[in-house]
């Protein structure tokens, strides 16, 4: 990491000669270079030799000292008391120079102002090369060396480090800028991750964010999503061990979604936006490359799901005739949170001739009864992602999300003597002790409603779960951070 020496006290000066600006105040810099009561000290980004009427110009076309003081336009005036920078200044601008300088008369010839210009160490082709040489001494993270033949895509493949499809290389410039996403400190310890019981930093986060190809700003949202995934409540180290189906899916409320972008509408639940497909995936490979949770060792899956790649939409709020999932759940509106749910494939529900909310009802009862299978009761959760269209019938009704529930909790009261093994000429079913017992194919809560997809189709979605609550996954509501 490189070390910097700035002066303790006086005033900094930092120019370009490839600036107009710092050309045309370079008779004020020389001015003041001349007065001792102003104690300037000038660095020079490109040119040590400019402004020539100034001497003992500093050197910085090394950029250390413009990316030490974070020096985002030239000409800048930072001026320092006890080590301290106490006041700064961008651009050209007669008045606040005067004032900035307590020096009267400044450049009587030139115009009142004039914007600056972008420092070099602000430049893309530098700025990389500047944060891995101040901060990459920082990470934490081992190094791998490739050889100068190896194929970086083809490596990461045969070391294990990828979920079979191609990973962005986490160089230590790609790690830096993803970490500039969030404010914690890099080596603050996120979680445990399963199986193998591992510390996850906020820096290995970050890594495997960048390795599933994140932006940045969508960093906060994965460590929500690896910090729910493992508690102790969601269990995923029983979710990587099952033969079932299911992997985590990842559901965003609030302001976060539209923030980084994400999609709650048109094939929410599909392919093509960026923050849906990697924020999922980077949750992924965190429990993966972190965690050990590879498929064939711990993960254990008959026959898996393509959501095990990833599974991440946002939940259409402002489209919705309902409270969000994350308000139901207890959090404010403005609270930005993720919802963890142990999921299995995405089932599709066909109603394009219901008008009335009860007759629609029964649609859904219908074909949440499937989940698992239509003789199993209480053991898995199920989440109803409901369409624009199909919210709408809803919506005109003035049915609200409570009274769909109450309405789906009575729908799917199974009776005892229906479902026990061996009924219908079917082994598979309850325990024949539930005979003559009407039971409830959820347990309370085990049933999510969310609203998300395109405004044109009169289909809904189902995605059924792992099994519930303590003998499996609780479903997990977390907070994002920043």
């Amino acid at each position: 990491m490189s070390k910097v020496e700035l002066p303790r006290d006086g005033m900094i000066a930092v120019v370009k000669r490839d600036c107009p600006t710092c050309v045309l105040v370079a008779p004020v810099l020389e001015q003041l270079a001349t007065d001792t009561s102003v104690h300037l000290i000038l660095y020079s980004q490109d040119d040590p030799s400019f402004p020539e009427g100034v001497p003992d110009v500093v050197d910085d076309t090394d950029l250390d000292v413009s990316w030490t003081l974070g020096i985002e336009t030239v000409p800048t005036l930072v001026r320092r008391v006890d080590g301290e920078e106490s006041a700064r200044l961008e651009g050209w601008s007669r008045t606040e120079w005067e004032a900035f300088t307590g020096v009267d008369g400044l450049g009587p010839d030139l115009p009142d102002w004039r914007p600056g210009c972008g420092s070099l160490s602000v430049d893309p082709a530098r700025a990389d090369e500047l944060a891995v040489r101040h901060q990459g001494g920082s990470l934490r993270s081992r190094r791998v060396d490739l050889a100068v033949l190896e194929d970086d895509h083809e490596a990461m493949f045969e070391r294990g480090w990828t979920d079979g499809l191609p990973v962005v290389p986490p160089t230590p410039a790609r790690v830096l800028r993803m970490l500039g996403g969030t404010t914690r400190d890099p080596q603050e310890v996120v979680a445990v991750v399963p199986p193998d019981l591992v510390e996850c930093t906020v820096e290995k986060v970050a890594v495997n964010a960048v390795m599933a190809g994140c932006r940045p700003e969508y960093l906060p949202i994965v460590l929500a999503a690896v910090e729910a995934a493992c508690t102790d409540e969601f269990n995923m180290h029983g979710l990587l061990c099952t033969t079932w189906f299911s992997g985590p899916a990842v559901i965003v409320n609030g302001p976060a979604a539209a923030r980084v972008g994400m999609n709650s509408g048109l094939n929410a639940l599909g392919q093509g936006n960026r923050a849906n497909a990697t924020i999922g995936r980077a949750l992924q490979l965190v429990v993966r490359n972190v965690g050990g949770g590879r498929p064939g060792e711990i993960d254990r899956a008959t026959l898996g799901n393509p959501g095990k790649y990833t599974f991440c939409f946002a939940e259409d709020e402002t489209g919705s005739p309902w409270e969000s999932l994350a308000v139901e759940r207890g959090f404010a509106p403005d609270q930005s949170t993720v919802t963890l749910f142990a999921a299995e494939g995405v089932r599709g529900v066909v109603d394009q001739a219901s008008r009335e909310p009860e007759s629609l009802a029964r649609s859904f009862a219908a074909c949440l009864r499937t989940v698992a299978h239509p003789k199993l009761a209480i053991a898995f959760d199920a989440m109803l992602v409901v369409s624009p269209e199909h919210a709408r019938v809803f919506r005109d009704a003035g049915w609200s999300k409570a009274r769909l529930r109450e309405e789906l909790d009575a729908l799917l009261l199974l009776d005892g003597d229906e479902i026990v093994q061996g009924t219908g000429g079917i082994a598979e079913g309850m325990p024949a002790g539930f005979a003559g017992i009407p039971l409830p194919k959820f347990r309370p809560g085990g049933l999510l409603i969310t609203h998300a997809g395109g405004t044109a189709g009169l289909f809904s979605a189902i995605v059924g779960g792992w099994a519930s609550g303590a003998m499996g996954s609780e479903i997990v509501t977390h907070p994002i951070g920043i």
